[in-house]
């Protein structure tokens, strides 16, 4: 059985691995939550009752958005215990398969926070590096030009870094998390000591007076508030490879209670000294204490970074093996892991991206701005998503189901329809970014459905073959013809094409076809359904989970329990190569999204590689398909 990835580790293991990874990016919040929620600019003066309303505003954020929706609700919508966008658009889509019209929505909501979370995965190491960073400015003002450089440098080094895997730092990140929030923690009681009056703020009255009693302004400091909760869809997110237990017990007993001294420490900060808005997380450290943290701050961004990225490599491969994105190199760096990959296409281009946004935003407050609408934009389709597996695969009927989700939707929205006031600061780039892979997406998924029905115009029926063919068999040849086709009732271009030039057939034939399902992960006794044909001739079905490793020849082993052993030196696998040729007017889509679906098709991993098959063993046959 393979399906549960997770080592049989204590809660108390489990709890301290998520600390390190689940927790990074939200921890690391504080970092420049406060400083953009009182920004001058938005107009609202700094006042006592302003600090206290702007800071409560932020404790009741992650109570609601993070504690009630996410730990509470969210984390019991899982796929067979996984979670994170796409396997929640897996459910979903897989309960309203009856419904079309919901089933478009579904997949369109799905694919555009899928979509909008590679736009978070750029910013977020591109601001939490930046922003720990330009804690040397605090010391001297020396270090400002060299901010940018350093903060690359750090960048170069990680993602440099990935193609060796986290295993042997993995072990560092949880510590180093501890150690993080515990001086958030002593930072913020020893602010509070010095003005008691920020616990005021725990009042929920008074951060409902800060979103609503300044006007425009208080619309607009929404979208500052938000940046609070940034990597709460992470606890969703890695929610299978630790478990929803562990998950909320490092929330409730270290991360929450941390995280809210330090806002009320930073508001205490502020009321004492205004002046320090310039940038109270570092202020709130005596001097000898700057530069320690500023270390200590580029650690954790780095670990929260670092997160992002490997969620981007996970976000990436379920992509490709729910078919929403081409094939790509996925690489294994863990023996015991199966969640530690590495996509060395998916590393260099985030770099690239990460690099821009970085040089071209300057600073972390510049990056601020676009930084909520990639991340509210994906938690709104999390709620939107929620509301389908309620509905129609818990089965709830339908005034309890807009009960449990409606609120949180309206919360999502105010905060996303805040966040688009920075669309001409910044907001745009996260959009462009989402907008760009989700037509690539979309382009991908419409062009596979495409192609199958070209192909399923020319299909022969294999049973109706089989019996024309032995009725003046060809000659048989030793050994085994693996025959690969996406469509287990029809004759696989590939036999057509060998028998009309080598005019022979394998002693033993078999028609493989292998299809992902809509849940995370498929145990082996599942695997495969064996179906005799007569004649020597074989029809194998494989099913793997989207978080399953394709691993054909590992599956054909366990035919062996049907009846067919398969010895790899003797078997010949036979694959069809199709070449897209774009046409115009055949009722597909448009010319552009044809030959982009054309490139991605001619520009996408090896099928070999995807299949881990022996390559030695591979015979390619072509044909071209126009579309």
């Amino acid at each position: 059985m393979d399906t549960d990835p997770r080592l049989k580790q204590s809660r108390a293991a489990l709890t301290l691995a998520a600390l390190g990874i689940v927790y990074g990016d939200i921890g690391t919040s504080p970092l420049y939550a406060v400083k953009e929620t009182f920004s001058p600019g938005h107009g609202i003066p700094l006042t006592t009752n302003t600090i206290i309303g702007g800071i409560s505003a932020i404790f009741w954020a992650l109570m609601l958005v993070v504690s009630l929706k996410y730990v509470v609700l969210i984390m019991r919508a899982h796929n067979k215990g996984e979670g994170g966008i796409m396997a929640l658009l897996a459910l979903a889509t897989s309960a309203c398969k009856d419904h079309p019209r919901q089933y478009a929505a579904i997949l369109f909501a799905g694919l555009a926070g899928a979509a909008l979370f590679y736009g978070d995965a750029v910013l977020t190491p591109a601001i939490s590096v930046l922003s720990a960073v330009e804690g040397l400015e605090i010391g001297t003002s020396a270090f400002k030009p060299y901010v940018l450089p350093i903060s690359a440098g750090v960048l170069i080094a990680l993602f440099s870094f990935q193609r060796y895997g986290t295993a042997r730092v993995g072990l560092l990140f949880g510590p180093i998390v501890i150690l993080w929030f515990v001086a958030l923690g002593v930072a913020g009681i020893h602010g509070i000591l010095q003005a008691p009056a920020i616990l005021q703020a725990l009042n929920p009255a008074h951060g409902l007076g800060f979103v609503t009693q300044h006007g425009f302004a208080s619309f607009v400091v929404i979208g500052a508030v938000l940046l609070a909760f940034t990597g709460a869809e992470a606890l969703y997110a890695d929610m299978g490879h630790f478990g929803k237990q562990a998950i909320r017990i490092a929330w409730f007993s270290l991360v929450f209670p941390a995280l809210a001294l330090n806002y009320l420490g930073q508001g205490a900060l502020l009321i004492t000294n205004p002046a320090a808005v310039s940038n109270p997380f570092f202020l709130m450290y005596p001097d000898w204490a700057l530069y320690p943290m500023v270390a200590l701050a580029t650690a954790a961004t780095v670990i929260a970074s670092q997160a992002t990225i490997t969620g981007t490599y996970s976000l990436t491969r379920q992509a490709i093996q729910l078919g929403y994105l081409p094939r790509m190199s996925v690489l294994q760096t863990s023996a015991k892991e199966m969640g530690q990959i590495y996509m060395p296409a998916v590393n260099w281009i985030l770099l690239v991206v990460v690099l821009a946004a970085v040089f071209g935003f300057g600073s972390s407050s510049s990056l601020a701005s676009a930084y909520g609408v990639a991340v509210t934009g994906t938690m709104l389709v999390t709620t939107f998503l929620t509301f389908f597996v309620i509905r129609y695969v818990w089965g709830y009927n339908l005034a309890l189901c807009i009960a449990a989700t409606g609120f949180f939707i309206l919360l999502d929205l105010a905060f996303f329809s805040s966040s688009l006031l920075k669309i001409s600061g910044g907001g745009w780039f996260p959009l462009v970014l989402g907008a760009v892979m989700l037509m690539v997406m979309l382009t991908w998924w419409r062009g596979r459905r495409i192609l199958a029905a070209r192909l399923q115009t020319s299909a022969i029926p294999v049973q109706d073959f089989l019996a024309s063919l032995f009725k003046y068999p060809p000659h048989r040849v030793p050994g085994t013809a693996v025959f690969m086709v996406a469509n287990p009732d029809a004759v696989p271009h590939a036999l057509l094409h060998n028998l009309a030039h080598n005019k022979v057939l394998h002693e033993r034939v078999v028609f493989l076809t292998v299809t992902i399902a809509d849940t995370p992960w498929v145990p082996f006794n599942e695997r495969v359904t064996v179906e005799s044909l007569g004649n020597g001739c074989w029809r194998i079905r494989m099913r793997f989970g989207f978080k399953n490793p394709v691993d054909v020849p590992q599956a054909l082993a366990l035919c062996c329990e049907h009846g067919l052993d398969f010895a790899m030196m003797e078997t010949s696998f036979f694959l069809s190569r199709e070449t897209l040729i774009p046409v115009i007017g055949d009722g597909g889509m448009a010319l552009w999204r044809e030959r982009l679906f054309a490139t991605m098709a001619r520009n996408a991993s090896s099928v070999v590689e995807y299949f881990h098959l022996p390559t030695n063993r591979v015979i390619e046959l072509g044909t071209r398909i126009e579309i």
